[in-house]
């Protein structure tokens, strides 16, 4: 009985997977948070890789910059030259495929830590309903946060058109492009 409970432990040890590292600098305004990166984020080890994800092509279009295919790291320093940052709520968890209905056993970042990483952050930006689940902790950071619609391929029921309006005015009132 000791044997197994130790061997189901080990086991969900090994299938323990890890997040990425929090893109924040003094500069950011404005976080986005997903849930956590599916299978080909953390294979590549890049916030939303998988090429049906929306974020790039949504951002891109409401940030007016060609980020779409551009390489990974001037994507990211475009972000950051605006005042974005990207993060997740969860830090590890336990999931068959990519699914945020198939996250176990989840481990959440310090999203407290956001205010000292991003003294100037103005506003949080959850990226779909289970990183919404932890909007009553960015709402005590004193900022501004909104439930966007998710930019996953999951999320089928908003439009393309929809889903960037929502984003664009999120981005507007963070001050993050211009009305």
């Amino acid at each position: 009985m000791v044997f197994a409970a130790l061997a189901n432990a080990i086991e969900r040890a090994m299938n323990r997977l890890n997040g990425l590292p929090p893109i924040v600098s003094p500069q950011t305004r404005l976080v986005v948070l997903g849930s956590f990166p599916g299978q080909a984020s953390l294979a590549q080890g890049q916030y939303y890789a998988h090429p049906r994800n929306l974020f790039w092509t949504i951002v891109s279009r409401a940030l007016a910059l060609p980020l779409v295919d551009a390489p990974y790291a001037q994507r990211i320093e475009a972000l950051q030259r605006r005042g974005v940052g990207l993060w997740d709520v969860y830090a590890s968890c336990e999931r068959e495929g990519s699914l945020d209905q198939a996250i176990r056993q989840a481990q959440p970042n310090d999203l407290r830590q956001l205010t000292q990483m991003a003294p100037n952050l103005m506003a949080v930006a959850h990226n779909g309903a289970e990183s919404a689940r932890s909007m009553r902790l960015t709402d005590s950071l004193g900022v501004l946060a909104w439930r966007l619609p998710s930019t996953s391929p999951a999320n089928a029921s908003w439009s393309f058109e929809r889903k960037l309006s929502a984003w664009q005015s999120a981005f507007m009132q963070a001050g993050i492009i211009s009305p």
